[in-house]
């Protein structure tokens, strides 16, 4: 070891090697910068024109006619190899422009290099073009906060993660003042065009900026952003132009990353049951590629809750000639039931641990919260709209929120009771936890929606798991499996006889054994149990669980006392009392949310690949007067030789959504599809994911996300099953 005492702080930090370890820029960081994005096939030309695609067909939103009119007829746009011999075709594609270009919402890995590809193309085109970057998102271009794009700005943050370049902001354009501060700003720049690179909200504020800026020769062109992938577009016969947003791989992969490593520890320690809430408030995307990727071993998915129907109470129901409809979706508390159901039967097998998924927002999809969701929104947005005051800031804490409600449905605060919230919704609130009260009361987002990431979603669920648990405990069914080999081993070591124990104290000691070895056909071991003449076969693994009865050493001695192997004077014999006490189940669980972390996380090569050929897109767009229409990319689940960029008009894809209690046009969220190879596969596989059997867990390792080597998975997975 060298001695340095002697040396100075100064010398050492002037130390190249020491320079080298701790400089803010590693080797992955260069090779991430060096890397060149492959790119669609129509990019190799210099020229791109646009082709009208009328046989991708959309429903037309009448509210959405009537508030774009400009741009709701737009077509589909297909990029195709421009008319190199039109001279004033190519005097507009070369001209020089001034695109601003505005990041909005949360970030997402590749939103760098839709930037990169955009400037790259409009520098090729004409390099007297300038690319301006709004600061902070949208609140930028209200204020007029902008930066000059350059060279060396882009260079520093290709294929890199973040959306540290120029920020980004969640302020909407959402009033007649905005809409002008917003056109005054783009005037000023003298912008012909402004990229938005956003989300579902984000994508309904470019379409109405389209509209507002069309007649003044401003183009708005939106980019699909969000981890969550909820942005996916379908025509009205099925066919897919968008399969993903960008960002929903690197993300999947960096929480696929994260709870992998989870499921190593789990099945080290033997100890824990991680529970793993991921992102995605409206849609299970995220969950669902989380699955795929780590083989956790339960993954809730809150479409498939949705669709859930309990035939029980339905059947009970048509019995008394009665149509129960709360047996239509699912309960809190059945909910809490199916967990409870696969944690005991992995018990059962020696298993007390194990790996849950959550998606961020499942209470969503369970029916009661659902409604109670809706309810507060509309409640809160009638009273700031009748108050003029925000409703949060007029009622600070949860008992004056809790008081205003009481008094609303007894009709004290407004001139008559309420006909949303009655004693019925008063009451079943009331019985929720003081946590999950205010986490369904706290303020909605700027965009009026719920904010899910702020509920304590896992601690409601796991709450309920752990309170039915006990419950299941106490009655003697929640048990941990002792493995036969290991009881044999302590009762022998011990002298003591293991059949005449096994059969005092297990509830499935005979039982199993004959009916497992009659399935078999094997006569030979069932005569040898079924006449007690031979204990089990060395090779046989079974999983004994202690009778229902015994929950206690008082109980468990009476059954020994029972069952003449000791007398009441005698103590528990000890190797007796230590397969018990390995029986008790000790239930202990880990909470995770991942979200930040993902969002943050580098691209993958798949979404370097893809933002750059949708900044690429953009430019083309713009290049040819395009305007209210959303760069996409067909074929995503190909290679990226058969990639196909299109434009999209947003208009056709707004409908009418409740936002602060009342009907708003939005562009439309698209959910896991339940009928998609994706989440069939999945579901197909939850029992041998669930793994309540003897032996290894069928855990996968995605690994984390990698820009060297050739091993890096280039697709999600959920566009590679579907595609099949």
């Amino acid at each position: 070891m060298i001695m340095s005492e002697n040396i100075s702080i100064e010398t050492l930090l002037k130390n190249p090697e020491i320079e080298t370890a701790i400089a803010d820029i590693n080797s992955e960081t260069l090779d991430r910068r060096a890397f060149i994005p492959q790119i669609c096939k129509v990019f190799s030309n210099k020229f791109i024109s646009l082709e009208n695609q009328p046989q991708y067909r959309f429903p037309i939103n009448r509210e959405a006619e009537k508030q774009l009119p400009d741009i709701i007829y737009n077509n589909v746009q297909k990029l195709v190899a421009g008319d190199s011999d039109r001279k004033d075709y190519q005097s507009f594609f070369l001209k020089s422009r001034n695109i601003g270009i505005v990041f909005s919402g949360g970030p997402a890995p590749g939103g760098h290099n839709v930037i990169a590809g955009i400037f790259d193309a409009a520098k090729e085109a004409n390099p007297e073009s300038k690319i301006f970057g709004f600061i902070l998102g949208p609140e930028g271009i209200l204020e007029n906060r902008y930066v000059e794009i350059t060279k060396e700005l882009v260079d520093r943050y290709r294929n890199m993660g973040g959306f540290t370049m120029i920020k980004t902001g969640r302020t909407k354009i959402d009033s007649p003042q905005k809409m002008a501060l917003s056109r005054e700003t783009c005037q000023e720049l003298n912008l012909d065009a402004l990229v938005i690179i956003g989300g579902d909200d984000s994508n309904t504020n470019a379409a109405f900026l389209a509209q507002e800026l069309k007649p003044h020769g401003i183009q708005v062109i939106g980019i699909p952003k969000t981890i969550d992938g909820d942005i996916q577009i379908r025509t009205e016969d099925g066919e897919t132009l968008c399969a993903i947003s960008f960002g929903f791989h690197s993300a999947a992969r960096a929480f696929a990353q994260n709870i992998s490593n989870l499921c190593t520890d789990a099945s080290s320690d033997l100890k824990y049951w991680h529970v793993c809430k991921v992102m995605g408030r409206v849609a299970s995307h995220l969950a669902l590629e989380v699955a795929l990727q780590t083989h956790a071993n339960l993954t809730l998915i809150g479409e498939d809750l949705a669709d859930y129907v309990d035939n029980d109470r339905l059947k009970k129901a048509q019995e008394k000639g009665e149509i129960d409809y709360t047996a239509y979706g699912m309960t809190l508390r059945h909910l809490s039931r199916l967990i409870c159901d696969a944690i005991v039967k992995r018990a059962a097998k020696g298993k007390n641990y194990g790996v849950i998924v959550i998606p961020e927002g499942v209470l969503e999809f369970i029916n009661e919260i659902q409604i109670f969701i809706i309810k507060l929104s509309t409640i809160i947005g009638q009273y700031n709209q009748i108050h003029d005051l925000d409703f949060h800031t007029a009622f600070h804490s949860l008992d004056a929120k809790l008081e205003y409600l009481r008094r609303l449905f007894r009709g004290i605060t407004e001139k008559q009771a309420s006909p949303i919230w009655n004693a019925r919704d008063d009451e079943l609130f009331n019985d929720l936890p003081s946590f999950f009260q205010e986490g369904l009361l706290v303020e909605r987002d700027t965009h009026g929606n719920f904010q899910f990431s702020q509920v304590n979603t896992e601690k409601i669920i796991m709450d309920m798991v752990g309170d039915y648990l006990h419950i299941l405990k106490e009655k003697g069914e929640y048990k941990i499996g002792i493995e036969d080999r290991r009881f044999n081993y302590i009762m022998e070591r011990a002298n003591l006889n293991p059949e005449l124990i096994g059969m005092t104290i297990f509830r499935n000691y005979q039982k199993a054994d004959l009916e497992d070895y009659k399935e078999k056909g094997d006569r030979k071991n069932y005569s040898k149990v079924h006449d007690k003449t031979d204990s089990i076969p060395k090779d046989n693994h079974r999983y004994y669980l202690i009778k229902k009865s015994i929950i206690s050493v008082k109980t468990l001695k009476q059954a020994l006392v029972n069952g003449g192997v000791i007398t009441d004077d005698d103590k528990v014999p000890a190797p007796i009392l230590e397969i018990f006490k390995k029986s008790v189940p000790n239930f202990k669980i880990q909470s995770h949310f991942y979200g930040y972390d993902g969002r943050g996380s580098n691209p993958t090569k798949f979404d370097c690949n893809y933002t750059y050929n949708l900044g690429l897109t953009a430019f083309a767009l713009i290049a040819n007067g395009a305007t209210g229409q959303m760069a996409v990319i067909k074929n995503l689940e190909h290679d990226s030789d058969r990639w196909e960029p299109l434009g999209v008009p947003i208009a056709r894809l707004m409908h009418l959504e409740e936002r602060k209690g009342k009907l708003a046009l939005v562009m439309e969220k698209n959910v896991v599809d339940t009928n998609s190879n994706a989440f069939r596969i999945a579901k197909a596989m939850r029992d041998k994911w669930l793994a309540a059997e003897h032996g290894e867990d069928h855990y996968r390792q995605p690994g984390p996300v990698r820009f060297q080597g050739k091993s890096e998975e280039d697709k999600p997975l959920t566009l590679v099953l579907n595609s099949i």
